[in-house]
């Protein structure tokens, strides 16, 4: 693709939000822009909420105290905000009443459409409603619901009045969501009698009830009806919605609150232990969410983001509330990305003329292995942005992206921080070319950096991403666990967030990823990360998919297994598991030829598509393999035991 993927033509430019933030401060180039924006974070975060039209019921007196020292920041003092405000009432108070709020999609094709006016009237039922039940202000609320626009109803609900919502990914079995009800002293949970996934019907409501039993803090379960036809077993604590939220009760109304008032408490799987539950709070969430939605993937009112996600990621609660936020829409579907065959989000595109889409490099790896001809026969023509996030990409999947999907005139938006980040630490604007893979720059705001061992930064090498300031979104410490916290982040440089991903800046200032710091594989002494194995693999022409682990070995150390999903018309058998390898010697040399390829139907993944690295050398090293929660497909892991008989 040359040196540049894409280029932004005068269009892009002149109508990116962030132009007219430069604008307003006299910023003629993007790159002074991020550079100001991270040496001087009093002067941007006033100047973007400013821009963005974000609403304080009582102005802030303080920007920022870190008189705590800033892993423990505040933001915001002595103002009162509510983030349901910003993202529901103002609007249906105004010109966009009756616009377009929340587009859903069923997989069985049945379609809602929800205004901002239908929006802050369901939220103001379901928010007395869980007044009535004695939810008070402070308290969580789980919420256990598939993506249908009662995920984002409830969301809106608990920040209303100033309860904490507590977002359950849909996939997660008893044990899972038991885990965090638990941990959160959850008061209630909203959950669902099912949903459809790969046409089938999933009982929610079995897994809700076995969870609960588990839960002694949950005294109310609200269930929401999304196959109303169908039998309900409602028990002595269940109600069903639309009996607990009456259409004709008083509408509540959004409480002002406290900035540093907790609106959401997102769990994230550890590598062992219970799962890690990142406190976000109501002024730095929205601020940070919006200014990410409007500057990185650039929507704009009235235009339509679809993220292919689930409410129970931290992508889920970033597009519903910066969108939101920004007054424009959200697509919200059901069902599996690839069923009833693997044109169905290149369908959606075309059907709800979709302006802004995120992916996954892994289900654009998936999605391509089916063909062009799944995207070719659909107009993708309203795109205006890719977003993805979620794993480094590998060079064949980007490109297919964007020549494929985007017809070279798209930009990729590549972002990436993490749950406990709030939004994301890198991710650039469409105002400046992007190149292959890359994450263009730091995220405005963001004061990021590249470590090496000493502690000192680096550039041209791989080291580690660093933060070195606060921001707005940055976790209030894991829920009741501060010794977590700081292990997790603070206790290798003083003052410094050490984020546990790989990164390097080019020679122009581009920023990448290579993994995570914990996958690293350390092979007779040369460090690389399991990204490069991966994208080497997928050069091969038989190659869709490829996980890399490190497996321990006598000789170097560390020896490199991959674990590939091949592509229709390839067969398995050891000639071409030693061709692929092969092909990542000539690709990374010799050294790096992996000691064993294996040939697998799927890898585990996350419902988010993120490839599950350490469940698979747990399995291959016979370990424990910690947190296994958040993985959709168990019986990939029975696939990958199979191979190694």
């Amino acid at each position: 693709m040359g040196q540049y993927a894409w280029v932004p033509t005068a269009d892009y430019i002149e109508r990116a939000n962030v132009t007219r933030l430069m604008r307003r401060h006299g910023i003629d180039d993007y790159w002074e822009l991020v550079r100001r924006s991270r040496e001087d974070i009093e002067w941007f975060w006033p100047a973007a909420i400013e821009d963005l039209g974000i609403e304080f019921f009582e102005p802030y007196r303080q920007l920022l105290d870190t008189s705590a020292g800033w892993r423990y920041a505040r933001w915001f003092l002595g103002g009162r905000i509510n983030l349901a405000h910003n993202c529901v009432d103002r609007h249906a108070a105004g010109e966009r009443a009756g616009a377009p709020a929340i587009v859903w999609e069923g997989e069985d094709g049945d379609t809602r459409t929800l205004t901002y006016a239908d929006l802050d009237r369901e939220v103001g039922r379901v928010a007395a409603g869980l007044q009535a039940a004695g939810v008070s202000q402070g308290e969580a609320v789980g919420v256990f619901l598939p993506m249908v626009p009662e995920a984002a109803i409830a969301a809106y609900a608990c920040a209303r009045i100033g309860a904490i919502y507590l977002p359950i990914f849909s996939g997660f079995g008893a044990p899972a969501v038991a885990t965090r009800l638990r941990d959160a002293e959850a008061k209630a949970l909203i959950t669902a009698d099912g949903f459809l996934r790969r046409g089938r019907h999933v009982d929610m409501k079995a897994v809700a009830d076995e969870a609960v039993e588990q839960a002694p803090s949950v005294r109310h379960v609200f269930v929401y009806r999304r196959f109303p036809n169908r039998d309900l077993r409602l028990a002595g604590r269940d109600v069903a919605w639309d009996d607990a939220f009456l259409a004709g009760a008083e509408p509540a109304t959004s409480v002002p609150l406290d900035p540093e008032t907790p609106v959401m408490i997102a769990y994230t799987s550890g590598t062992t232990g219970k799962p890690k539950g990142s406190v976000h709070v109501h002024g730095g969430l929205l601020v940070k969410m919006t200014a990410e939605v409007a500057y990185e993937t650039d929507v704009h009112p009235g235009e339509l983001l679809y993220w292919v996600t689930d409410m129970g990621w931290i992508m889920g609660p970033w597009e519903v509330i910066g969108a939101h936020s920004l007054g424009a829409t959200v697509l919200m579907y059901e069902g599996a990305p690839n069923h009833p065959d693997p044109g169905r989000v290149w369908a959606l595109v075309e059907r709800h003329r979709v302006d802004a889409l995120g992916v996954s490099p892994t289900l654009i790896r998936s999605l391509m292995s089916a063909g062009d001809d799944y995207v070719t026969r659909h107009d993708c023509s309203s795109l205006r942005v890719i977003g993805s996030t979620g794993e480094p990409w590998n060079p064949e999947p980007y490109r297919w992206l964007s020549e494929v999907v985007g017809k070279g005139r798209v930009p990729i938006i590549n972002i990436s921080g993490g749950t406990e980040v709030g939004a994301c630490f890198l991710g650039q604007a469409p105002v400046i070319p992007t190149k292959s893979c890359s994450l263009g720059s730091p995220a405005l705001g963001m004061a990021i950096d590249v470590y090496d061992a000493d502690g000192h930064p680096v550039r041209g090498e791989v080291g580690e991403l660093v933060c070195t300031k606060p921001w707005p979104a940055m976790t209030r410490s894991f829920w009741r666990d501060d010794e977590r916290y700081i292990a997790s982040y603070w206790s290798r440089w003083d003052d410094v967030w050490v984020h546990g991903d790989w990164a390097s800046i080019d020679e122009d200032g581009y920023w990448f990823l290579h993994g995570r710091s914990d996958d690293t594989l350390n092979i007779a002494g040369k460090r690389i990360g399991p990204a490069e194995f991966e994208s080497a693999a997928v050069e091969h022409p038989a190659v869709a998919e490829c996980a890399a682990i490190g497996v321990p070995d006598e000789v170097k150390g560390t020896a490199v297994w991959c674990f590939c999903i091949l592509k229709p018309g390839f067969e398995p058998g050891d000639a071409l598991a030693a061709e692929v390898a092969d092909r990542i010697a000539i690709e990374l040399g010799r050294a790096f030829r992996p000691a064993e390829v294996r040939f697998v139907e799927e890898l585990p993944k996350t419902r988010s598509a993120k490839i599950l690295r350490r469940a698979i050398r747990a399995k291959v090293v016979g370990e424990d393999p910690g947190d296994l929660s958040s993985i959709e497909n168990p019986g990939a892991l029975e696939a990958i035991e199979k191979s190694l008989r």
